[in-house]
């Protein structure tokens, strides 16, 4: 496909877009912010904010933001009666909060506990928490943002493969709850919400980024000139499917010595489960829950904490890797996992840090950035809201 020049409505459309991710970034701000943040004249702004205004797309308020300066007042993007329910799901949990079109919070953050044994089961929950907010909220019109835990199809809503769940088979779950909610739905997985999340709520993420969540099992999500990076078959991400050791364990892939064999937290527990069988054979055989795991490492039993940090080398192996394919230095880690703390995050740093392409020969901290993701779980889950605003921003592009 041949360049496409930009001509003068499309320059105009472009800064208008501009514009609106600012004002969706800053939430209410005033001309002169949005000049310097965009690089644009105060004449500019002043004519795309005007055309933007007359397009009911934001509003002005003529009380200034700050008592010094020039005056002006503020802009915000127009707000109405639409609100968003941000809703993370497993098969296990349900965490929700409602919020505006500026995915501001309407509600407190709420989590459910559930235990579904089949997709049709889980449906119903989420429908359930859909008619509560609904009754809580009279009046208001409800669209639903969904974080799915696994393999999802954002465009045709299908959740292709929840490893938590008892079932295998595929869900068409935008299709069936949007005929039964008789709402707009949008979803996606749940490192998606991670990254979307980093990327507007986080003000120091100008640049390319990846999220890592190391949890049940290990995903990951990466932001590349500001766009999320899906794949052209929605699979990018899949950092706990590359095989650290062919002679390994057996993965849910089906693949062999995957690094989730060795560094989630669903391996540790079964690899727990096998040391606590071996130091009480007469007792029955159970598998130790996240945080007695956790507890455990930190009281410093021997063996777990070999396996753990075993798991965490095998981590920040991979991520160098990564680290050299794609050149992102910045890494956001979330997860029950980053429970362990400071030795396991040394342990993956430890494996990752080096950059062979930095002629000083030793690790520079400013050059390769991992460290925990410092978002609430409230701003986490209303990171999917984002899907509409990213939605609505890209309609601006004609």
């Amino acid at each position: 496909m041949p360049m496409e020049g930009l001509n003068n409505l499309r320059v105009r459309q472009f800064n208008k877009q501009v514009l609106m991710t600012l004002l969706y970034r800053e939430k209410n701000t005033s001309k002169s912010t949005l000049s310097r943040l965009s690089h644009l004249s105060i004449p500019a702004i002043s004519k795309i904010l005007d055309d933007l205004q007359n397009d009911g797309l934001i509003t002005h308020n003529p009380v200034n933001l700050h008592s010094r300066g020039l005056g002006g007042g503020s802009y915000q993007v127009a707000t109405d009666d639409s609100t968003i329910l941000c809703m993370n799901i497993t098969p296990y949990r349900i965490e929700s909060i409602l919020v505006n079109r500026l995915i501001l919070p309407l509600s407190g953050y709420q989590l459910t506990d559930i235990a579904v044994k089949t997709p049709e089961a889980m449906l119903a929950q989420i429908e359930a928490c859909f008619h509560q907010y609904r009754k809580k909220f009279p009046g208001l019109k409800i669209r639903l943002a969904l974080a799915i835990h696994g393999q999802v199809n954002p465009t045709t809503g299908v959740s292709q493969r929840m490893p938590q769940a008892p079932w295998t088979g595929e869900i068409e779950i935008k299709y069936l709850l949007e005929e039964k909610l008789q709402t707009e739905i949008l979803m996606d997985n749940d490192c998606i919400m991670l990254a979307l999340a980093e990327k507007w709520q986080h003000a120091n993420d100008q640049h390319d980024f990846c999220v890592i969540n190391v949890d049940y099992g290990i995903g990951s999500s990466f932001v590349i000139n500001q766009q999320i990076y899906r794949g052209s078959l929605f699979g990018s991400g899949q950092l706990g499917h590359t095989i650290v050791d062919p002679q390994g364990s057996r993965c849910a892939c089906g693949r062999y010595g995957c690094l989730e064999t060795l560094a989630s937290l669903s391996a540790l527990k079964k690899k727990a489960r096998q040391l606590i069988v071996a130091e009480n054979p007469l007792q029955p055989p159970r598998t130790p829950g996240t945080q007695e795991l956790i507890d455990r490492f930190h009281q410093g039993d021997a063996a777990l904490c070999a396996q753990v940090m075993e798991g965490a080398r095998a981590l920040g192996l991979s991520l160098y890797n990564f680290l050299n394919i794609l050149n992102i230095n910045r890494i956001y880690l979330y997860g029950r996992s980053c429970g362990f703390g400071d030795v396991w995050l040394n342990a993956v740093r430890a494996q990752s840090g080096l950059n062979p392409f930095d002629r000083t020969d030793h690790v520079k901290t400013q050059a390769t950035h991992i460290a925990p993701g410092t978002l609430s779980r409230e701003q986490q889950i209303m990171g999917i809201g984002y899907l509409y605003v990213e939605k609505a921003l890209e309609g601006m592009a004609g």
